[in-house]
């Protein structure tokens, strides 16, 4: 890998349907496309850990993703893989739900930097095969001389193919954030998510949120203490990434708020709608 290879996909154990309402909400415009039975693909169409703003330096690669893994995954309740690698490093972070995100990270020649714990972590809230899976995926915390960084993520990849993840050919680890964007753009059945503004973001949402799984839970008290949750940890986080200047934490904190303001008001919005 080198300085024109840096990518990044994030990779959601649900389908496309229950992907796109919270993808709008990280107000980035990305591709999603179908990755496998159970799994949905995001390919950032932008590249936010280059480009600075407003006299601002850019974010490093893994905390934008990082950022964006857990935007998605604490208002959904299905987990969220980012997968990231620049010049130097390679690595993964996975978000599930309000649980604390677990990470590994590879030097560019595959020297593994990452706590072995997390391994076991991650193969747990995969629901993996704690006996074959786990060895599989305890060897890509071993030295190997013929396995660079973006080697140990397509290892990790492979292991992932038995819960169902299958990505489009080309959409492979180390691969260039350009190419990526091309793979992506051509699959059958992709959409281009994009940021069309809040009424139209709490639009869509409302009606997933209503015709979804989570349908019965939107309503009484269980769905007003989640929602008051939701707003008590986005706005600390919102204002954490705010003055990080990090704009992936800013975008989880933003969902949070989200969910929070819809939970409480999805009642009341749908009562005027009828």
């Amino acid at each position: 890998m080198n300085a024109t290879s840096t990518g990044a996909l994030l990779l959601c154990r649900a389908d496309q349907e229950t992907v796109r309402p919270l993808a709008h909400l990280l107000r980035e415009r990305m591709f999603l496309a179908r990755a496998g039975e159970e799994w949905s693909v995001l390919v950032p169409e932008g590249k936010p850990w280059r480009s600075a703003e407003r006299g601002q330096e850019a974010e490093p690669v893994d905390r934008v993703l990082g950022g964006w893994a857990t935007a998605l995954a604490v208002g959904s309740p299905w987990p969220v893989l980012a997968l990231w690698w620049d010049a130097d490093r390679a690595g993964y972070t996975l978000a599930a739900g309000f649980r604390r995100p677990v990470g590994y990270v590879w030097l560019k020649d595959g020297t593994p930097a990452g706590e072995d714990e997390a391994m076991r972590t991650f193969a747990a809230r995969l629901g993996l095969d704690p006996v074959l899976d786990l060895q599989a995926l305890e060897e890509l915390t071993r030295p190997d001389p013929d396995a660079d960084a973006a080697a140990r993520l397509r290892g990790l990849l492979a292991v992932l193919t038995r819960t169902g993840l299958t990505l489009p050919a080309g959409l492979s680890p180390g691969e260039s954030a350009d190419r990526l964007r091309a793979v992506a753009a051509v699959q059958r059945g992709v959409e281009r998510v994009e940021w069309g503004g809040w009424r139209d973001a709490v639009r869509v949402e409302l009606d997933a949120v209503e015709n979804g799984p989570i349908g019965p839970w939107v309503r009484g008290p269980r769905a007003r203490a989640v929602a008051a949750v939701q707003l008590a940890a986005g706005l600390p986080l919102l204002l954490w990434g705010a003055r990080r200047r990090s704009g992936g934490w800013a975008a989880a904190g933003a969902v949070l708020l989200a969910q929070g303001v819809l939970g409480l008001a999805y009642e009341r919005v749908r009562a005027g709608a009828s």
